[in-house]
């Protein structure tokens, strides 16, 4: 089954509840995801062939040259298992293929987040490493042929700043690891997730994995732009003109709180999903936690008790970067503005990718073996149809 959705340019401009308005969407190019269903309780072998498939079928690896080093980004942001994480399946298929496609270093890398792993210029706390040993990620790269890099190993100079693009919403110089710099190409694994201050963790917020622990301060303390500032980091050149492909395992979900902890919602039918534009492949990875939540979640773990985002997440954020950077940096805070994310159009890290990445893209949602059911079809298309 394939299915195209336009969606129409909005020639005006409209409000969010809290009041801030919205910039126009225009419409963009055609861009494919390519999706399977997998039933519930699917095997690894079941996942990993999936993997394999999607990945083949998204990119034909014509930009991959013999000797070429590939970053595999995953998330890592605790050591908690997946879907809390990425999914281990994912990174062990994913480095196999690229082996197979003739690259020569494969490389895992991430940090996680500054609540389990915190960087100062004096030394760290914490270890990602150890983390990633916890989730299962380090043991997947190692049966994947991967090497495992994380940044915070190699010291608080181990990274370059870079300019953000003109308009950008960063006041500051961004600063990078250098082993991007290193890397041919960049192939991203996130996952399907809540987010108690960002509300949906996906494919553009992992770039902030990616940013030392400076530059994420300065996006909490920022908090008045806090989700363009999550899309911008992946317009930076070192990480859009590197990119290559975006997948997702998400045969499970973590539906509430996040990012860390949560209900972990595994539906009848769990999906593999890939797209070569980040942009698409969130639109679909958004749906898809919609969804999740609506049909797959019991409602008394949607209560505001066990899923924050809902009513507190500027005092969250407060919180945390008081806790983090000092009571300073609280104190001069600006305020985090929540979205309802009713739909993707709600998302603003989502519309400000479509603004910076040329539009609305025209979602071809491709289903490979025609295993998604059609009430959920129906679903994505609703979605992918932008209404006021």
């Amino acid at each position: 089954m394939t299915t195209g959705f336009l969606a129409s340019a909005i020639p005006f401009r409209f409000v969010f509840a809290s009041g801030k308005a919205r910039s126009p969407l225009v419409v963009g190019a055609n861009k494919e995801v390519m999706v399977e269903g997998l039933p519930k309780g699917a095997s690894a072998e079941a996942i990993a062939r999936s993997v394999r498939e999607i990945a083949l079928a998204t990119i034909d690896f014509s930009w991959l040259k013999k000797g070429d080093t590939v970053i595999i980004k995953p998330v890592c942001n605790s050591g908690n298992a997946y879907p809390a994480t990425t999914s281990p399946i994912a990174v062990k298929a994913t480095a196999r293929l690229l082996r197979e496609k003739g690259a020569g270093r494969v490389i895992v890398c991430d940090k996680a987040g500054v609540e389990s792993v915190r960087q100062r210029v004096g030394g760290v706390e914490g270890s990602t490493r150890e983390l990633m040993k916890k989730n299962g990620l380090m043991q997947a790269a190692f049966d994947g042929e991967a090497e495992v890099i994380c940044y915070e190993e190699m010291g608080w100079d181990a990274y370059y700043s870079e300019a953000p693009a003109q308009g950008s919403h960063w006041k500051e110089y961004v600063f990078l690891p250098n082993i991007l710099r290193q890397a041919d190409h960049v192939v991203l694994l996130p996952r399907v997730g809540r987010h108690i201050v960002a509300g949906s963790t996906l494919g553009l917020k992992a770039a902030v994995g990616w940013i030392r622990d400076d530059s994420r301060g300065q996006l909490h303390r920022d908090a008045g732009s806090f989700y363009e500032k999550i899309a911008e980091i992946n317009n930076l050149p070192s990480l859009e003109n590197k990119l290559r492909l975006v997948l997702t395992v998400a045969t499970k979900v973590l539906a509430t709180f996040g990012p860390d902890d949560g209900y972990t919602a595994e539906p009848a039918t769990g999906l593999v999903f890939a797209s070569k534009s980040l942009v698409a492949h969130d639109m679909i990875a958004l749906a898809w936690l919609l969804w999740v939540r609506r049909y797959a979640t019991p409602k008394r773990s949607l209560h505001p008790i066990f899923d924050p985002y809902e009513t507190s997440p500027n005092l969250l954020n407060r919180i945390f970067v008081g806790w983090k950077w000092g009571l300073k940096e609280m104190r001069g805070a600006e305020r985090l503005e929540k979205s309802e994310l009713n739909t993707i159009w709600d998302d603003p890290v989502l519309r400000r990718a479509m603004e910076i990445f040329g539009g609305v893209p025209k979602v071809q949602l491709k289903d490979l073996k025609k295993t998604i059911p059609q009430g959920l079809m129906d679903f994505f298309q609703s979605s992918l149809r932008l209404t006021l």
